[in-house]
């Protein structure tokens, strides 16, 4: 099986094969072995450019329109199947079922997972808002802060009731309407100007005219419908000091604070006279006059409103930079502690004030001073640990100690006959100095 071939030239030479092609340099035999390992090395070379010739073009991908007409034949399908029932079902039943759900939820991730585009006209359509007249009552509830304004009325009848005169039911129920609608208008307004702020505020960003369940036209009106009674029936319902008080209250709250919470610091001032002119309205509407006793329960309320808002905007300094906002707690927070904790104390020292101007007795400085020093302790936490926690603990206590602070004022309150006994023994010293003066 072995044969043998001698070349003698010198030079290359080429022996043509239908299979092989075969070169020669200087002596060499050739064996039938060397035949096939050539064979395959050419097989080899032709299977490999075979290979790199180009592929033939796959066919044209579906477009996702006709992917989602797919989609719903293939829901209409699933939706025509007709129920099982639960008696007689087997594993493979069951199995079935699993995967039929299967499928419905991957159907409705890929509608969810679909395009822009791909969304009907009518949802990428304008519609008209319509306001159903259940939803009123609580939009107007929220558009006028009704938590805001009871705290607003319950101050002011706590100014009332500490008045040195007798209580009249009547005088107290048109102060109470006349200063609660007071506040819903200027609670309304307020929101009004601070739509495009409040949007950008978690905490504010669900309020009505942020989203859009009332229009701007309708909330004016309803402050004109709020504001316009309270101060009329406030001025002739009540007496003229208490009405131009109400007014004074909505303007500063509207056309002074408002404004100044995007321009100053100052505005937490302003918030804080306009939160302590309820009380001096109660007192006010019962005596007709504004005396010591009414700027003493001012003043109580000016100074209890530093820790409770300090301590409120402290949590809320993320929300307050986004709004644009110019709060201490923000631009000044070592200030916002130092405010907080000056102004508990202060409120010591008002209480003690209260049995010196004929007001209470000295039983209320004494009853009032574990809370006074407990609200004290958690402002002096608060300005020195300027943490979350310790903000949140003085908010939390300035909810109830204001509450309680007032309650202990009403308990310990001199009664009327006491000033009255004591006005007459005045009243009788004084005619007998005159009657020894005279000969």
């Amino acid at each position: 099986g072995l044969f043998a071939l001698r070349l003698r030239n010198t030079g290359i030479q080429q022996i043509r094969c239908p299979c092989v092609h075969l070169c020669r340099v200087g002596d060499r035999l050739i064996t039938f072995q060397y035949f096939n390992f050539l064979k395959r090395m050419y097989v080899t070379q032709c299977n490999k450019d075979l290979s790199q010739q180009a592929k033939p073009k796959s066919n044209s991908t579906v477009s996702p329109f006709h992917e989602l007409q797919q989609l719903d034949q293939e829901r209409k399908v699933v939706c025509k199947i007709s129920p099982i029932s639960p008696v007689h079902q087997s594993w493979s039943e069951t199995s079935s079922r699993n995967e039929l759900r299967e499928t419905k939820s991957a159907a409705e991730t890929e509608d969810s997972l679909t395009p822009v585009g791909a969304e009907s006209k009518e949802d990428r359509q304008w519609k008209e808002m319509k306001l159903r007249l259940d939803d009123l009552p609580g939009i107007l509830a929220r558009l006028s802060k009704i938590k805001l304004t009871a705290l607003v009325v319950s101050t002011a009848s706590a100014g009332f009731a500490m008045a040195p005169v007798p209580f009249e039911l009547t005088c107290f129920l048109l102060a109470s309407l006349g200063t609660g609608l007071a506040s819903c208008a200027a609670n309304s307004i307020n929101q009004f100007f601070e739509v495009p702020f409040d949007s950008n505020m978690n905490r504010t960003k669900n309020r009505p005219l942020v989203r859009g369940q009332i229009s701007p036209l309708l909330a004016v009106c309803f402050a004109a419908c709020c504001g316009i009674p309270g101060i009329v029936l406030l001025t002739l319902g009540v007496n003229p000091l208490t009405g131009a008080l109400g007014a004074l209250n909505i303007f500063l709250y509207t056309c002074c604070y408002t404004p100044l919470k995007r321009m100053s610091i100052a505005n937490t001032w302003v918030g804080a006279v306009v939160g302590a002119i309820p009380p001096v309205m109660g007192w006010t509407a019962a005596t007709g006059s504004l005396d010591a006793g009414a700027l003493l329960l001012g003043g109580i309320l000016y100074s209890w409103q530093f820790p409770h808002f300090n301590a409120l905007s402290w949590g809320l300094r993320e929300d307050y930079s986004r709004g644009g906002y110019c709060m201490m707690s923000v631009t000044h927070p070592g200030l916002c502690r130092r405010v907080a904790l000056r102004h508990c104390l202060a409120l010591i020292g008002l209480s003690t004030v209260a049995p010196v101007l004929d007001i209470t007795t000295w039983t209320f400085p004494i009853i009032s001073l574990p809370i006074n020093l407990y609200i004290s302790y958690l402002g002096f936490r608060f300005y020195r640990d300027a943490d979350r926690s310790s903000s949140r603990k003085l908010f939390f206590c300035s909810l109830w100690h204001l509450p309680m602070l007032l309650l202990v004022m009403f308990t310990c309150k001199k009664s009327v006959l006491e000033k009255e006994d004591k006005g007459d023994l005045l009243g009788e010293s004084h005619d007998r100095a005159m009657e020894i003066r005279l000969p």
